[in-house]
């Protein structure tokens, strides 16, 4: 077991954000500085979100890609409102190594074969975002999980198998923010089911979450949100600037911290899985990595004033 672990960046506007079964979102930062910050301390990957540009018809992360792309080394997943050929062009031209699609691979499933023969299958990502319904079957969701299209999320993910998908990434939406585990029913069952790798998402709210889904449900790769950012904010100072332009700031004026999500940074995490048996690339340098003394808060304080 060699588990990747992959910081996701969900991106509205020009701010980082997080919310929870993919709703609810509140500005943490600017991505580029948490995209240095989980590099510098022992990222595998990163992925890139545009949380609502399937909603609005838009990707607004090329500038972003481009100015992330030529600091950091590590292979960057772009995903969001690529809906042809010429949009999956664009970001990888941009700096991408990889690019995530749904909703527009759910509507013309034959986008998955054609792209992967342009670009080869191994830059294709299909993004899966999977409801459990209450007769416990699962359907896949486009549209940041807001919208149902009456396909079964197992077999979707079979079928993307065959169209050419390199790689599967696999977010339970109930568990998605809460902190309350991943979904290892969900992510166990298409593990096996498919020759590809998959990356679990949504739900990790301790570093035993990590553990269970890599050893018990069979993930390739980890994808983690909450328990990196809200660490990242009290650990460095990684959100400079005025966030009032775009997104629900309050989360930033009233405190900082979630109490379902243990708090980790990139080291603990793989020092964590080390001990649980199972392969992390750890530098020495970044097992030594200790956090900055000053918060975030302190950090933040001249900003926020500024944003009124």
């Amino acid at each position: 077991m060699s588990p990747r672990i992959i910081p996701k960046l969900d991106i509205k506007g020009p701010n980082l954000v997080k919310g929870i079964h993919l709703e609810g979102l509140r500005v943490l930062g600017k991505p580029e500085c948490f995209a240095r910050h989980y590099y510098e301390t022992g990222a595998d990957e990163l992925i890139y979100m545009d949380a609502v540009a399937s909603l609005y018809g838009r990707n607004s992360l090329l500038e972003i890609v481009e100015r992330t792309s030529r600091e950091i080394f590590i292979p960057l997943t772009v995903g969001g409102g690529l809906r042809s050929l010429d949009d999956i062009r664009s970001a990888l031209r941009a700096g991408a190594d990889k690019v995530a699609i749904n909703t527009a691979a759910l509507q013309r499933p034959e986008l998955i074969r054609e792209a992967s023969r342009r670009f080869g299958s191994s830059t294709i990502v299909i993004s899966i975002e999977a409801m459990k319904l209450s007769d416990g079957s699962y359907e896949a969701y486009v549209n940041a999980g807001r919208d149902r299209t009456g396909v079964d999320a197992f077999e979707w993910a079979l079928r993307a198998c065959e169209l050419g998908a390199g790689e599967l990434l696999v977010t339970s939406i109930r568990q998605e923010g809460t902190g309350t585990g991943y979904d290892l029913a969900l992510t166990r069952r298409i593990a096996e089911s498919v020759p590809i790798p998959v990356i679990a998402c949504g739900g990790a709210g301790k570093l035993s979450d990590i553990a269970a889904i890599v050893r018990d449900a069979r993930a390739d790769a980890v994808c983690l949100a909450s328990m990196l950012h809200y660490g990242a904010i009290k650990r460095r100072p990684v959100t400079a600037g005025n966030f009032s332009r775009e997104g629900n700031i309050e989360f930033l004026r009233q405190g900082l911290g979630f109490s379902r999500i243990q708090d980790c940074s990139l080291p603990e995490i793989k020092q964590y899985l080390l001990q649980c048996g199972m392969d992390c690339r750890v530098d020495t340098e970044q097992a030594l990595w200790s956090p900055e003394p000053e918060t975030e808060l302190q950090a933040l304080t001249p900003s926020l004033q500024a944003a009124g």
